[in-house]
Parts: C-alpha cells; structure tokens; sequence
C-alpha cells in the first residue's frame, strides 16, 4: 500500500445493530487511489456491511459505527449523509442492483448524474457510460424491468459512474448472474480503472474472479479481517486455495482452524 495514495481509510470500527448485535468487530481496511480493491468472505462476514458504514447507510437498518473512524482523503466522514458523500465522491452499487423496473435504461443512468450541474458534463458522462457498456445503449429506450439480470448490472454500475465517483463501492457484483456475464462484467471494471482510473472496492464472494482482476484482497469472517495482502499472494495463498478457491480436500471449514495461522489483529491496535 502506497501511504501517501490513501482515498479511503478505515480505521478499527465496530458496528452495533438495534443497540446490542455486534456485527463489525474491528475492521480496518485501505483502498488507494486508482486501485481494485476486494473485501472476500461467505454469507455473514460483514461484506456489506462494511460497504454500508461507509457510505452511511447503516441506519436504514438500526445499525450504527460505534467505535473507529472512516477517512476520505484523512477527513473523518463517518457522520456525513449518504447525499453529502456522494458529493464528496463515495457512490455505493447496491447488492441486487436496484434499478428502477418502471425507467428507461437511459432515464436510470440520468439519475445517476443528478448532482451533476452542467447538462454538457451529463451528457459527456452519459456517453462515456455507453462506450463502455455499448449493450446498454442499444437497451436505452427499454424499460429495467425488461432486461436481463447483466444488463441491470451494467445499468447499475453505469448509473453510479454518471456521479463521477472518486471510489465506487460495488456490492457483490457477480450475484445471480452467469458465468459469461460475470466475466464481462469485471472486465469493464477493470477497464474503467485502467483507463478512467476509477477506484473501486468490491465485496465479493466470488473470490477467483475478485481476485483475478483486484490489485488488493482482504478476506473476512465474522466481522473481521482474518487475511489481507496483494492479490496475486492471495491467489497462491494454500489456505485460501483450500477455503475459498475450491482447491484442496481437507475438512478445514474456517481460518480458524489453522493453528499456524497468525491474524495480524489491527483491530486491537
């Protein structure tokens, strides 16, 4: 990690539900500029939740940060409303993608700019969305609730990016979707970081296909980070080969029955 090149840094928070459910116990995470960054883990590891103390949306659900900081660019950001961080840049896609079913594809993405003062700067962005995702432009005039479960996907991404996002944060971008789409997918991610130098965080449980294309992985089980490093490590990593790539046939269900296994417990920093 490049200090100095810090966009988003979470520092050690706890996340409480209803007052008295524990849900994030310490979880401290970096996502630099320009980067891919992954959260990896199963059902009930605290991805989304993660994601939804960033961008606020926490009390939606009863849930709230109760201990730690979240830093954009070092200014705390933590009490600021989901509107004030899109503002500043911090654009979430939602698991399930949420497109408006009665909208055009087109008049979703306009949605998305509407924070966008300059009907010249909507327009440009509108037309860079279609450039790279050119299957939503021959979809434009289709009402959401007629196209596929990709291309409400590709919808949904596009939309945030007409805000003209600093950091998107992508929540389980594969879901329910085939493998093919998949791929295409997290290829236009990574073009856009390529080229636009968009900077991403990714909760994902699809962890090859997370892993194939982030720069930087952070693996999760029950509220905290257990394993964190370079993807590539990641990816030769034999416990996370075994637990989360499918390869290997021991009875190991978790990190936490690897006795060698050190964490690196930051939380309690």
């Amino acid at each position: 990690m490049e200090p100095n090149n810090i966009v988003l840094n979470v520092n050690g928070i706890e996340v409480i539900y209803n007052h008295v459910i524990l849900v994030l116990k310490g979880v401290s995470l970096q996502v630099p500029q320009g980067r891919i960054v992954a959260i990896l883990g199963g059902n009930g590891a605290g991805k989304t939740t993660t994601l939804r103390a960033i961008s606020n949306l926490l009390a939606g659900e009863r849930g709230a940060v109760t201990k730690g900081s979240i830093e954009l660019r070092g200014e705390r950001i933590e009490n600021l409303s989901p509107a004030d961080l899109v503002q500043r840049g911090v654009v979430q896609v939602m698991e399930g993608r949420h497109c408006f079913a009665h909208l055009t594809i087109e008049e979703n993405l306009l949605t998305g700019g509407y924070t966008r003062k300059s009907k010249a700067e909507v327009s440009a962005n509108l037309e860079k969305v279609y450039t790279y995702f050119p299957r939503l432009k021959t979809r434009a005039s289709s009402q959401a609730a007629y196209t596929s479960g990709g291309e409400q996907q590709m919808c949904a991404i596009g939309r945030a990016l007409m805000a003209n996002p600093s950091i998107v944060l992508l929540d389980e971008p594969s879901m329910g979707l085939a493998p093919q789409i998949v791929e295409e997918v997290f290829e236009i991610i990574k073009d856009l970081n390529t080229k636009e130098k968009v900077t991403f965080l990714i909760a994902e449980q699809n962890t090859n296909m997370a892993l194939k294309y982030a720069d930087y992985g952070y693996i999760m089980e029950s509220g905290r980070v257990v394993m964190d490093g370079a993807a590539a490590d990641l990816r030769t990593n034999e416990d996370v080969k075994e637990f989360y790539l499918g390869v290997g046939g021991g009875e190991r269900k978790s990190f936490k029955d690897v006795k060698s296994y050190k964490r690196r417990k930051r939380w309690l920093a």
